[in-house]
């Protein structure tokens, strides 16, 4: 049959000489490599080219997936740093009025603790003041004693032997000043 075919383009070469149309053993043997050649490619190079295809979306979409994964973990990476962060101020916060608190706190206390030592100094003087005035007024006491007693053996004209007995006029003679009406003392004005 091939042969028929080509002797058959031999005699239509003979008797056709046209540009456009090529000789037919010519057209036969191309349409036969074109054959071959698509055959092959179909059974060589396409499944070939389906597999690189198929890998090649299968990189896309897991890269593609893994990006989506990535993007979830980092969505959820910046929540707890949010969240963190979100904790930590409000711990500072915390630390911040605990420190005010206790800074308050030793402030009442320094204070308490000054206002309580004033006190006792002011008690220690009261008492100074109360032990100090006892005695000047023992020794204003002896001194008015030893006076009086000058002055009533001068009055009297002789001496006044016994202690007991000295120690009794001078006893005596401070109760009465005890209890004698003390003039009154005018205040001063600002004049004076």
């Amino acid at each position: 049959m091939l042969q028929t075919l080509i002797l058959a383009a031999e005699e239509g070469a003979e008797h056709e000489d046209s540009v456009l149309m090529p000789p037919l053993a010519e057209l036969i043997v191309g349409l036969l490599a074109f054959g071959l050649l698509v055959g092959f490619f179909f059974w060589k190079i396409y499944p070939q080219i389906r597999r690189t295809y198929a890998e090649r979306a299968d990189r896309i979409e897991g890269g593609l997936n893994r990006a989506e994964v990535a993007e979830r973990e980092a969505k959820a990476l910046l929540e707890q740093y949010r969240s963190q962060l979100a904790e930590a101020r409000t711990e500072a916060a915390r630390i911040r009025e605990d420190a005010q608190a206790q800074g308050r706190q030793i402030v009442e206390e320094l204070r308490s603790q000054a206002q309580q030592e004033v006190s006792e100094i002011k008690e220690r003087a009261d008492a100074a003041l109360v032990a100090e005035r006892a005695q000047v007024v023992a020794s204003i006491r002896r001194e008015i004693g030893e006076i009086a007693l000058e002055l009533a053996t001068r009055i009297v004209g002789h001496e006044l032997q016994s202690d007991a007995r000295q120690r009794q006029l001078v006893d005596d003679f401070i109760a009465g000043l005890d209890e004698a009406p003390r003039p009154a003392v005018a205040p001063a004005g600002p004049g004076v």
